[in-house]
């Protein structure tokens, strides 16, 4: 009996041991250099390596792929705390006609081995995103294990790589568009992000939509309105602004939060909305051969701010009027948006198609192949109702 207990205790043992085995694939961190960040730019100046001049003379468009790593050397010389000798990041750009090899091509620049694992935003260039479609240019990003699918889609204003330059030392660009796009919770004046997950079904689907625009001002980034994505040829039509963004999110009812200020007629003094929820809904119609929706939305919020001495922010009557007042300032954001996607970029990014697919699925099945053209025609009506339940602490 003692003898079969020895036994088992020895097993158990080896069994253990075998469960110790450490980390037999790890990777030294030393020897790695971890890409946090990409930007891909379409080349317009002089080319000079072989495979370059090759793909010039095959009238096949060239781009710039810029790796941003952090390695080692990097984020020990470029902390708060230690001498600040470097940037806590290394650009790495290299130029060609397809992503891979140009990404292959990058290991004779550098003496990392570059590791994507922990890569989290992905920014295209404006000349780029409106020659190439995207489904070619992210390709390799969609079909690469190593890349991660909850990386960040952005379009810039300009040229790409520039984003992902900064004049602060300790500061990681890619690792600063992330905390931005969090704002979105905050303001109806940023998209929710869009992912490389969320983005394949874009492609995929045909539909026409919207990635977060990022221009660079007075050498600092900001974002700034939309990029339109056009749902057949997969480019970039053309840009929305923040008021247009302000107008997409009340359409779509995605704001989580956010402001809207109106005006008072009489005083022309500004009362300031703010968004504690939102709901909306978009109603198709069909009778015939005639499409036309409604938008309905519904939002609860307090008075954050107003400048209107002659009224009391307790007194019912001016709430109402209040409620008025930011009803019409968000119609008018909602109209205006409207007329520029119908009339100037005769582009659906707002799921109205989605909304007449699931209600009336036949009726989609005739219009889809050219939906984005009949939705330029299609009349919409907007109807919001707004409650002003918190008016503060300040009024009488």
């Amino acid at each position: 009996m003692k003898r079969t207990l020895r036994y088992v205790h020895l097993l158990l043992v080896m069994m253990v041991a075998l469960l110790l085995t450490g980390c037999w694939s790890s990777k030294e961190i030393e020897d790695l250099g971890l890409i946090v960040g990409t930007s891909l730019d379409l080349e317009t100046g002089d080319v000079t390596s072989e495979e370059q001049q090759e793909a010039r003379y095959a009238n096949r468009e060239l781009l710039t792929v810029t790796n941003q790593l952090v390695t080692s050397e990097t984020t020990s010389t470029g902390t708060k705390t230690g001498p600040i000798h470097q940037k806590a990041y290394k650009n790495v750009s290299e130029t060609g006609d397809a992503v891979l090899p140009t990404l292959r091509n990058m290991v004779l620049k550098i003496d990392k081995r570059a590791f994507a694992e922990h890569s989290k935003v992905i920014v295209i260039g404006e000349d780029l995103a409106s020659t190439i479609n995207l489904q070619q240019t992210l390709d390799f990003f969609l079909r690469e294990l190593e890349i991660r699918p909850s990386g960040i889609l952005l379009i810039a204003q300009g040229q790409a790589r520039q984003v992902l330059e900064t004049n602060e030392p300790t500061k990681i660009p890619a690792f600063q568009l992330v905390e931005m796009m969090r704002g979105h919770e905050r303001t109806t004046k940023i998209l929710p992000p869009m992912t490389i997950a969320k983005l394949e079904g874009k492609l995929y689907s045909h539909s026409s939509f919207l990635l977060q625009n990022v221009v660079v001002e007075d050498e600092e980034v900001k974002f700034s309105g939309a990029a339109v994505i056009e749902g057949k040829s997969k480019k970039l039509k053309g840009f929305l602004n923040e008021s247009d963004l302000e107008g997409i999110a009340w359409i779509t009812g995605e704001g989580k939060g956010g402001l809207v200020k109106g005006f008072d007629e009489a005083s022309n003094s500004p009362i300031v909305y703010e968004i504690l929820s939102l709901k909306t809904k978009i109603i198709p119609h069909v009778e015939g051969d005639r499409i036309s929706f409604t938008i309905k939305i519904n939002s609860e919020g307090r008075i954050a701010e107003h400048w209107v001495l002659a009224d009391k922010t307790f007194n019912n009557q001016f709430l109402k009027k209040a409620e008025k007042i930011i009803e019409k300032e968000i119609e008018r954001l909602v109209m205006k948006t409207l007329d520029k996607l119908q009339q100037e970029y005769q582009t659906d990014v707002a799921g109205f198609g989605n909304k007449l697919r699931i209600e009336y699925p036949k009726v989609w099945k005739k219009v889809k192949k050219d939906w984005d053209q009949i939705f330029s025609e299609v009349p919409i009506t907007c109807d919001v109702t707004i409650s002003i339940k918190d008016y503060g602490t300040s009024g009488d």
